[in-house]
């Protein structure tokens, strides 16, 4: 029967480790570990579970890392896994009967979990998490991707690419098939503390950079640089330049197309945007994300009807959005059915009452047929139902104040104030109301001070 080997890079892994390796118990025969440098506990930990730790150094080089540790392993067949993610139970039925000779690797599913089913990874939908081990419980939505995880341990096989490294082209270019695994493996990174992503962040765009003059024929390089640009740091102006340039090395590729769209959705250049997003409708297959981009380019041109047609067609593709059926209503009450189109964005605040971009749809709606006091009421439900920011309480008393209900207006502002002492704006907005209310300032200096 053929071995099979977990093969991993680490560094500062302990508090997840543990996890990871159980997984893999009774499922590996080997386990080896390269350390690029931590200082917590993870060689003890990884010791527990008999693994061979190798210390190597870190050489901004993540296929390069991953490469010396396949030199130590010494079964037939090699698994990868991050510290961050665990093998799926199934996985101890399945994987023996995948190790098979005709084939030389499999792509595997890999489960990333959120925290909200407005998420995607790439331009992959979350999906409702109604499954997993213990520690995937308690987050409500997951994003799936493939990967090549599992593969013949093959002199010809190894991993390239600096970042966002694989082994798929060289199972291929060593003449073996790729097939699907039938287990998932479930990834918490997505979880991990905000300042530990802002790090990893940092870290793949400068890695991605690297690639891009490494490889500056590659499309897919052009393209992993820009999702960074666009999804950690926003700055769409490199995110379009980058999508734009793998369009034109590769323009049968619709993913560029799709982001390219959207880089110019958030630039505001609708007109090209659309374009962008009708390119990628014809050479790709007709998703849902691209029927609501259109939708979205239509209604900033004001062109309602055809924003109404794309998002219906986006909803029919995704099956059922609550997202969607609140840009139809705002569509419907733009084209005069005031009525129907407020039932429905009030509908899609019940499906999703924890999602702040309903209820601003539905507060801008109120507030453009001139009804302030339903806009100030959903403003309040905001920030009751969503985790409140300084903009949100400057939202509400903005609209208080035109209905000059000074007092909600400066109890608002005053919670927010304690919520956030440090936002100048709030601490601006709340003296203005004082003065207009005829507050006096001390009140500013006690809702500090609480």
């Amino acid at each position: 029967m053929p071995s099979l080997a977990l093969s991993m890079i680490v560094r500062n892994a302990a508090a997840t480790l543990a996890d990871c390796l159980e997984s893999v118990r009774g499922v590996a025969d080997e386990i080896v570990i390269a350390d690029t440098g931590s200082t917590d506990a993870t060689e003890s930990v990884a010791l527990r579970y008999g693994a061979k730790i190798t210390s190597i150094p870190w050489e901004q080089d993540f296929a390069a890392a991953r490469n010396k540790a396949l030199s130590q392993v010494k079964s037939d067949w090699v698994l990868v896994l991050d510290a961050d993610e665990m093998l799926d139970a199934s996985a101890s039925d399945n994987i023996r009967s995948l190790l098979r000779d005709e084939v030389g690797g499999y792509h595997v599913s890999i489960r990333n979990y959120v925290r909200s089913l407005t998420e995607r990874v790439w331009d992959r939908a979350a999906q409702l998490n109604m499954s997993g081990p213990p520690q995937a419980r308690q987050y409500p939505a997951y994003v799936e991707h493939e990967n090549v995880r599992l593969f013949r341990h093959h002199p010809g096989i190894y991993f390239v690419g600096r970042v966002h490294e694989t082994v798929g082209p060289r199972v291929l270019a060593c003449g073996f098939k790729l097939e699907r695994a039938n287990f998932v493996i479930h990834h918490f990174g997505l979880m991990a503390d905000p300042e530990i992503r802002q790090q990893k962040s940092r870290l793949y765009r400068e890695l991605g950079q690297a690639k891009v003059r490494e490889m500056p024929d590659d499309a897919q390089a052009h393209f992993e640089l820009g999702l960074e640009e666009f999804n950690s740091f926003k700055d769409y102006e490199a995110a379009l330049a980058c999508f734009k340039r793998a369009s034109e090395l590769n323009p049968r590729v619709s993913i560029s197309w799709l982001f390219s769209g959207l880089a110019l959705l958030r630039l505001g250049r609708s007109a090209e945007a659309l374009r962008c997003l009708e390119q990628a409708q014809k050479v790709g297959p007709q998703t849902a994300l691209i029927s609501e981009a259109m939708g979205d380019s239509y209604y900033n041109l004001g062109d309602f009807e055809s924003a109404r047609r794309a998002y219906r067609r986006a909803l029919q593709q995704a099956g059922s959005s609550a997202y969607l059926q609140s840009k139809i209503g705002l569509v419907e009450f733009r084209l005069g059915r005031a009525a129907s189109g407020l039932a429905a964005m009030k509908d899609a605040v019940k499906q999703e009452p924890y999602a702040g971009e309903l209820y601003d749809r539905l507060m801008a709606a109120y507030a453009m047929s001139g009804n302030l006091r339903e806009a100030a009421g959903t403003a309040e439900a905001k920030l009751r139902a969503v985790e409140p920011e300084p903009g949100g309480y400057l939202r509400a008393a903005s609209i208080h104040a035109q209905l000059q209900n000074w007092p909600r207006a400066l109890t608002l502002l005053q919670e927010g104030v304690r919520r956030f002492p440090d936002a100048r704006k709030l601490q601006q907005a709340l003296a203005e109301i004082q003065g207009m209310a005829g507050q006096p300032q001390q009140a500013h200096c006690q809702a500090r001070k609480s």
